[in-house]
């Protein structure tokens, strides 16, 4: 692994930071205040990217994406997570399991997602299936050849700008050496289907303006059209195009871990205590040099997992690994980046109360830290037959 960015990198780096400051910055207290981000405004931003050339960048050239690689996403994604999870959604980045649509799908869904004509919401994750995804019951049912669902989804960001949903449903069930185990089916389902509700959602504290919503489904007829991928292959498909999503909370974690230190840093250098600026009492000084360490092991951690797909590695352990320690890392530094900053730290006039509640969904959401170790320790007992 070279430790370098290209020239091409560099400018990648340089273009979305300067992007995010001078476009994003100015609207986050706005998006803060309100708890929302109006339509209008979101699409304004997705314009300017479009213009700028680099939305839906995590696809292929020939389908019209960006054509970027896993680091250089990374990367990417690390100067987005610099702001507001509610503002940097409309820098799209499409899921990619959309690559998965065939036929007709490709320019009703597929293309028209890429171009920025339309916006997709993943919905995977019910009230009583989250980690255990298996355990899902929403379920679709064979009738006139037709496919008819029935149950719920949370939790879904960005339902209220999608224009379709991308829904795992349970379509049956299979027998295997630890029991029977549901199939899996992904369907395309079009806002405003009959028997299709999108229903607000939770008032969460983390992410202020980036909303979550419920799906109910009564009686949702979907033609096999709409079905993507294979019928009771939903797994193959989340395999394939989702599990690397990973890195991209990683590589978020780690930009606004960055953010968070350049604020504490600069606070350390001008705020005066008993004469002096407070960075030079070791109390404080000690704190900036642990932060900024593990600030770059997990930006290291995260690259070298990207690198790895790039490579057509193996990277299951190694995202694990960024994702879970890049996550914990930036609970720990915006603790820090409060503690250095005293009382002022909690006070809305700084952004740092705000970075501190974000923090926390991070260790939860794309899979919980106990999940994430789930997946690094299995990977190494395997080999050993344990």
């Amino acid at each position: 692994m070279d430790f370098g960015l290209t020239q091409e990198q560099n400018m990648i780096v340089e273009t979305v930071r300067s992007f995010v400051e001078n476009e994003l910055y100015p609207l986050e207290n706005e998006v803060e205040r309100d708890g929302t981000l109006p339509l209008e405004l979101g699409n304004e931003i997705k314009q300017k990217v479009l213009d700028l050339g680099f939305y839906a960048p995590n696809f292929p050239l020939d389908v019209g994406g960006g054509g970027l690689g896993h680091v250089d996403l990374a990367l990417l994604e690390r100067e987005l997570g610099r702001t507001s999870m509610a503002l940097n959604h409309f820098w799209g980045r499409p899921q990619n399991i959309l690559m998965a649509c065939t036929g007709d799908q490709r320019e009703r869904y597929l293309l028209p997602a890429v171009r920025g004509e339309k916006m997709d919401a993943l919905a995977m994750t019910e009230p009583d299936a989250g980690s255990d995804v298996r355990g899902m019951k929403c379920t679709a049912r064979r009738d006139g050849g037709d496919w008819v669902i029935n149950g719920t989804k949370h939790f879904i960001s960005g339902a209220e700008h999608a224009d379709f949903f991308i829904v795992f449903v349970a379509t049956g069930e299979e027998n295997t050496p630890r029991g029977p185990k549901k199939k899996i089916t992904t369907f395309l389902v079009d806002r405003g289907t009959p028997g299709f509700d999108v229903l607000p959602g939770y008032n969460s504290v983390s992410h202020k303006g980036y909303l979550n919503y419920s799906l109910a489904f009564d009686e949702c007829r979907l033609p096999d059209a709409q079905v993507l991928g294979e019928v009771d292959g939903g797994f193959a498909v989340m395999n394939e195009w989702l599990y690397a999503t990973r890195v991209t909370v990683a590589a978020m974690c780690v930009g606004r871990a960055r953010r968070v230190f350049d604020l504490a840093l600069g606070y350390a250098a001008e705020r005066k205590q008993f004469g002096q600026p407070i960075g030079k009492f070791q109390g404080v000084s000690f704190k900036l040099a642990d932060m900024i360490t593990e600030i770059d092991a997990a930006d290291f951690l995260t690259l070298a997992a990207a690198w790895r797909l790039d490579q057509g590695l193996d990277a299951n352990r190694e995202i694990s690994s960024a994702k879970l320690y890049s996550s914990e890392m930036l609970a720990r530094a915006t603790d820090e980046a409060i503690q250095i900053y005293g009382g002022m730290g909690l006070m809305d006039d700084f952004p740092l109360e705000r970075f501190w509640r974000d923090a926390r969904v991070e260790r939860i959401w794309d899979g919980t830290s106990e999940i994430q170790r789930h997946i690094i320790g299995r990977d190494l007992l395997r080999p050993l037959g344990a």
